[in-house]
């Protein structure tokens, strides 16, 4: 069975509260001596609470005094560095997870213009979808145009060597005529097929013919996140 999650925040309520400090102390407590001794380190642990009269200490006063004294020691700038407070500690918890916010926001949101394009590939209308959607669309078309065309040239280089090894007999004239005429059909193919693509028959929807947002888009006209992610 699963630990319920604890809810961090002030305990109100006075006995609980003494309660989860008790048995939170001495788990601390037996934390910073695993460390020490798994580590081989120096550590120590001072801890003042209005339930005792004296703070308490780990693992002595004079334990204690020994770390210090080796952390005084240290200049100014090496004692700041790690050294964080709740503060401190709770911002850099809520920086790194808007980052992580924001990539996930942006794996969807490329997730659903590669959905849209291949809708597209398939014949159906563009009319339905906003500037927005209609930009990152784009981007996602140039993007992949940049990779076929990046291949296709890498094969074509592979054909061109290959032909250049070829029969003592032929002219090597004749050999590049070749390559010279596949590029031109495929520049022509290519050109067709986008103007396809900008003028489909069908409806572009998601959940059906007549529904035309992409599934992230605000239907308020607020401007979404995927501008930030697609140039």
């Amino acid at each position: 069975m699963t630990r319920k999650k604890v809810k961090l925040a002030y305990i109100t309520n006075d006995s609980a509260r003494k309660a989860t400090f008790k048995k939170r102390k001495k788990g601390l407590m037996k934390k910073v001596s695993e460390l020490s001794t798994l580590c081989g380190i120096e550590a120590c642990a001072i801890i003042c609470s209005p339930y005792d009269t004296q703070p308490e200490v780990w693992p002595s006063p004079l334990g204690v005094q020994r770390v210090l004294s080796q952390f005084q020691k240290l200049p100014e700038m090496e004692q700041c560095k790690k050294m964080v407070n709740q503060e401190s500690f709770l911002r850099q918890r809520i920086t790194k997870a808007n980052e992580h916010l924001k990539k996930q926001r942006k794996d969807n949101r490329e997730k659903e213009v590669t959905h849209a394009m291949f809708q597209c590939l398939t014949g159906k209308s563009l009319q339905n979808l906003n500037l927005m959607d209609l930009n990152d669309l784009g981007w996602m078309v140039d993007r992949n145009l940049k990779e076929i065309n990046k291949r296709s040239d890498s094969l074509k280089n592979v054909t061109i060597s290959q032909m250049a090894a070829g029969p003592s007999g032929e002219h090597p004239s004749q050999r590049a005529e070749v390559p010279a005429f596949e590029e031109n059909n495929d520049n022509m193919h290519r050109q067709q097929w986008f103007m396809d693509l900008l003028t489909p028959q069908e409806p572009l929807g998601f959940g059906g013919p007549d529904e035309m947002m992409l599934p992230f888009v605000d239907n308020n006209q607020n401007p979404p996140w995927s501008n930030t992610f697609f140039p």
